[in-house]
């Protein structure tokens, strides 16, 4: 189980059981910018995640639902 400061313990694959996690929603109108920020890190620093953050970025912007400021 990880850890979220917001969502408390997570189950999320391959993640240690004390791991402290930041989630992300679609639905947050700063996340797509945060994801396209951290691409950009992950791209410079020569990360290979950089090509699969891609599709994620694609989803959120992609996703149709109401979107507000994170609370």
């Amino acid at each position: 189980m990880a850890i979220s400061g917001k969502y408390g313990k997570i189950d999320i694959p391959n993640v240690g059981d004390d791991e402290p996690v930041f989630v992300l929603q679609a639905q947050d109108k700063l996340a797509e910018a945060a994801i396209v920020m951290y691409q950009t890190l992950a791209a410079t620093h020569g990360a290979a995640v950089a090509g699969k953050v891609k599709m994620e970025i694609d989803h959120f912007r992609n996703w149709r639902g109401k979107k507000k400021l994170p609370d």
